[in-house]
């Protein structure tokens, strides 16, 4: 008995195919289970790791992590502060000195600089070939100013040396040069008197010379005219006579007249049974000496001569100058 409870388990029903299907009842719960999870899975899900994670993966995500801190950071600096960072890393990772990295300022130019090398008192046709982008800056300048007067530099008059500019716009304004003493250190208004000078100067290694006219007080106009008298201006005075409105050739025509009537009547006194050809002659005579006695104008017979002569109108701007003449002087 007791060898066959140990053959069929205990004395319990038994079965040779009983393990199998054990066996393969406990396959499709397993299967049926990966099928239920598959379907139950979301799309955004990630599997199950069932092992530790492999240590490159963990540097990676180490390195994107720093990358993208590191990129919040330099969005955040400004264009210098980014620049001496990175000029840091390099000296700290290559090795080198800050001073290496030092812009050299010898060569810096301002506006004011390219104007004192390309500027020039007076400006010609042949100045203008070749223009650059400094000539045409300094030009620019040059047409902005006022050539009318100059402001003068009598600080070396001794050593008969002078320096002359035109005005600026601020200048005319104030009416220094023209209304005060065009000296640039005196502001006097009293005494103004106008001269012209003979301005000899070199300018990129050539002589020239230039006539400009400025308006100095008594005192700056003795410093100009230390070493030799200069030329003065002066305004010029109309004298309205009735000599002067008639011109010369009408005098001497007059005269002529008036010496061909005299002989005229000596001669008829003289001859007065000549011929009718004299006659006609004698009063051929008075005519002409009568037509010189006539006013200014044209005679009679000239105005059927042809169209009268067009007389030329003033415009507003040459009455303005005649005007301003006397005032600007």
């Amino acid at each position: 008995m007791d060898s066959l409870v140990k053959v069929h388990g205990g004395g319990g029903y038994d079965s040779d195919f009983s393990d199998d299907g054990q066996g393969e009842s406990s396959e499709s719960g397993l299967k049926k289970r990966k099928r239920e999870e598959e379907i139950l899975q979301k799309p955004f899900q990630k599997g199950r790791h069932s092992q530790k994670a492999h240590r490159s993966l963990h540097a990676n995500e180490v390195d994107r992590e720093e990358a993208r801190n590191r990129r919040a950071h330099l969005i955040s600096l400004n264009a210098f502060e980014r620049h001496k960072k990175f000029v840091g890393d390099y000296i700290l990772y290559y090795g080198g000195q800050m001073a290496d990295f030092k812009r050299s300022g010898a060569k810096d130019k301002t506006d004011g600089d390219v104007l004192r090398e390309n500027h020039r008192f007076l400006w010609r046709d042949e100045d203008e070939e070749d223009m650059t982008w400094e000539k045409e800056l300094a030009k620019k300048y040059y047409d902005k100013l006022f050539k009318e007067y100059c402001i003068a530099d009598l600080s070396r008059y001794k050593d008969n040396k002078f320096g002359f500019r035109w005005r600026t716009e601020n200048e005319v304004v104030s009416g220094k040069g023209q209304f005060q003493c065009g000296n640039k250190r005196c502001e006097k208004v009293e005494g103004q008197k106008s001269w012209e000078v003979n301005f000899a100067y070199v300018e990129h290694g050539e002589k020239k010379n230039a006539l400009v006219k400025l308006r100095l007080c008594p005192e700056c106009s003795f410093k100009l005219n230390y070493h030799h008298k200069r030329k003065e201006v002066k305004a010029k005075t109309k004298r309205v006579s009735e000599e002067n409105h008639e011109p010369p050739q009408k005098k001497k025509k007059r005269k002529r007249s008036s010496s061909h009537s005299k002989k005229n009547k000596h001669k008829r006194h003289r001859d007065c049974s000549a011929s009718s050809s004299s006659s006609e002659e004698m009063r051929d005579s008075d005519k002409d000496s009568e037509a010189g006695d006539e006013p200014e104008g044209q005679s009679e017979a000239d105005h059927w001569r042809g169209p009268a002569p067009a007389v030329e109108e003033k415009s507003r701007e040459e009455e303005f100058d005649e005007y301003f003449e006397d005032m600007f002087l």
